[in-house]
């Protein structure tokens, strides 16, 4: 039997929607020269918002394809003959730019296609031809490309494909063009973006190391001011890394936080969020807005620490990727785990975002609180968390709560979705930047099955289910019940066999089972130690046998604690691995006690939507920069 691809072309309107890993390869065809140059001028004209300009002197231009089917067009051009923010970034002299702008490359178009809808495209496709522009311009022109650039218009576009291909925005345009011999006002401001395509141009280029402050100046004075105080002690303490150069971990966290540089529109938002993540770091025993800034920086700067928060424009989308890209490189391996919980924060008034009468995991009962749903990472290299929601009872989107969603700014498309819904979709948006094997989650998303069919196929779920979900041990004959001559006939399937479905709790109980001792790893006390039995079953779905055969693991520890998990690997899989994952799921918990423990998780006082995210980003900043801390001190070991 066939089964649906994860990708869907619609016939009709040949729309391309789903993953990208599920789509046949993406292929680039450069078609200067060629009887598909036209095919490009037309889609271009039709689809590029600036339509299509015909290109003089060099140039080349692509078409990307799944298939037959084109899906995006760029085109590279002669670079601008002045800009001020480039020319300081390379720093040449005016004689030299004269000579050396053969050397640049601009990206004078670039357009995904109105049927396509597959997230993260458009950097592959980037990336993807900036892997082979260098070899395409000197084979046709044979000349070669140190840099590219491009402009982003920022009333259209927030220039995330550019930030996600690693483009390094320089400022923004002064708003002229030039005419004739001299330049007028449009008042079209544009932001540049540069990418480093040889990273020594500027000995080949001949020009002599920049002598430029390498932060902006008020960055800098924070910077100094961090170096100068034992800030981090306690939380070095605390994440055991003892030891260490003060001030060095100063400039270390500096250099950090500069690499969100780009995500800023100004450096004075850059310094405070530069302060912010050290206060979260540090040892002031409640570590909101106000008492980060009374205490780190001045009385004066707790209202722009607070707007910072809240109302500062500033690039939230793109500091996440950029974090979820760090975190990658840093953890990732192909034997790890995503993982997805939800958090409560206590919360006693009722005007805070999401705030309701809800169960609250930290009180253990229904009380007044706000909950996120949050998805981390873990492998054996450490673990993070990397996105998060704040879920939004259904009661928040009424008329009763109207003015309390526009004071606290919630986004007006917004619709409701449970938790389960919301960690489907932070999964489906994430695992493209991760190795990873496994999905670990506890038992309010392992119970459901709707949450479980909905993960990527690609990766394989290890899910914690209650002791009360029911198994078949052998898969059932179902049907249609004969009719019995009276009443209504029998439309609905049923099992027509005597095996019946028995609880997970009743079967550990049998002498069927048998029992391995496991060693999960080496705990503050010696070998954790547990009995682990591992057989395939069939989940019971109303009453029904799940259609394939499932893992289900059962783990007892010494300290009597017992857990069920049911997992989809392969029958082949061994009780090592799946040992293995089962130690990993608990990461996501790890993460939220160094949250709260430590860096400020659940401190905060703010209300709004865009502040309650923006503290969470910023607290899985300061937990990644501390877990390279850490790696950096075991290499020096």
């Amino acid at each position: 039997m066939s089964t649906q691809p994860e990708w869907n072309v619609d016939k009709k309107a040949r729309i391309f929607q789903g993953s990208l890993k599920k789509f046949p390869k993406v292929y680039l065809a450069q078609v200067v020269g060629t009887e598909k140059e036209s095919l490009w001028d037309e889609l271009v004209q039709t689809h590029h918002y600036l339509s299509f300009k015909r290109l003089l002197g060099k140039r080349l231009k692509y078409l990307a394809f799944i298939q037959e089917r084109p899906i995006a067009a760029l085109s590279w051009s002669a670079p601008a003959k002045r800009i001020n923010a480039r020319d300081s970034f390379i720093g040449w002299s005016d004689d030299l730019r004269k000579k050396s702008l053969q050397y640049i490359v601009a990206n004078s178009r670039f357009v995904i296609f109105p049927w396509v809808q597959v997230p993260n495209l458009g950097s592959h496709i980037l990336g993807m031809n900036l892997r082979c522009l260098q070899k395409d311009w000197s084979d046709k022109y044979q000349e070669e490309l140190l840099l590219a650039e491009t402009f982003v218009d920022p009333s259209l576009f927030e220039g995330t494909v550019y930030k996600a291909s690693n483009w390094k925005k320089l400022g923004s345009t002064k708003g002229f063009t030039k005419k004739g011999k001299g330049y007028i006002y449009h008042g079209n401001i544009k932001d540049i973006y540069i990418y480093v395509l040889e990273p020594h141009y500027r000995k080949i280029l001949g020009v002599p190391p920049t002598t430029e402050p390498r932060l902006p100046k008020k960055v800098e004075e924070t910077s100094m001011s961090l170096q100068q105080s034992a800030w981090m002690s306690k939380s070095l303490d605390n994440f055991d890394i003892k030891d260490l150069d003060f001030d060095l971990i100063g400039k270390e966290l500096t250099d950090f936080h500069h690499t969100f540089t780009d995500c800023f529109y100004r450096s004075e938002q850059e310094s405070i969020g530069l302060t912010y993540l050290s206060g979260l770091m540090s040892a002031i025993p409640r570590k909101t807005a106000e008492t980060i800034a009374l205490e780190m920086e001045t009385p004066q700067s707790v209202r722009s620490t607070q707007r910072f928060l809240k109302t500062y424009k500033w690039d939230h989308a793109a500091m996440l990727l950029k974090h979820q890209e760090l975190t990658a490189e840093s953890l990732g391996t192909a034997n790890g785990m995503i993982t997805v919980d939800a958090s409560e924060f206590p919360k006693k008034g009722r005007n805070s975002v999401g705030v309701a009468r809800q169960y609250c995991g930290n009180t253990g009962k229904t009380d007044n609180c706000q909950s996120g749903v949050f998805v981390g990472y873990v492998s054996e290299k450490g673990h993070g968390l990397i996105d998060t929601q704040l879920y939004m009872p259904e009661q928040w989107f009424g008329e009763d709560h109207e003015e309390l969603r526009q004071q606290n700014l919630v986004p007006e498309d917004l619709l409701f979705q449970t938790k389960n819904e919301i960690a489907s979709d932070l999964i489906k948006k994430v695992h493209h930047h991760f190795p990873a094997r496994w999905i670990g989650c506890d038992a309010s998303f392992g119970s459901d099955n709707a949450f479980l069919n909905s993960l990527p196929s690609s990766l394989t779920y290890f899910a914690d289910v209650k002791s009360t979900s029911k198994v078949f041990l052998e898969k059932p004959e179902i049907g249609i019940p004969p009719y019995s001559g009276r009443g209504k006939r029998p439309t609905k399937p049923k099992v027509l066999t005597s095996h019946l479905p028995i609880s997970i709790s009743e079967l550990e109980k049998s002498d069927n089972i048998e029992w391995t001792v496991v060693n999960l790893g080496e705990g503050s006390k010696g070998p954790l130690l547990a009995h682990v039995a591992c057989m395939r079953v069939y989940p019971s779905r109303d009453g029904l046998p799940q259609n394939k055969s499932v893992w289900l693991i059962i783990r007892k520890r010494t300290d009597n604690q017992t857990r069920y998990a049911f997992c989809n690997a392969p029958e082949a899989t061994s009780i090592a691995d799946l040992s293995y994952a089962s130690c990993l799921r608990w990461s996501i918990e790890r993460c939220f006690q160094e949250g709260k423990m430590h860096l400020g998780m659940d401190h905060y006082e703010h209300r709004s939507w865009p502040a309650w995210h923006r503290h969470m980003l910023y607290v899985m900043l300061a937990q990644q920069f501390l877990y390279r801390v850490k790696q950096n001190k075991k290499k020096a070991v």
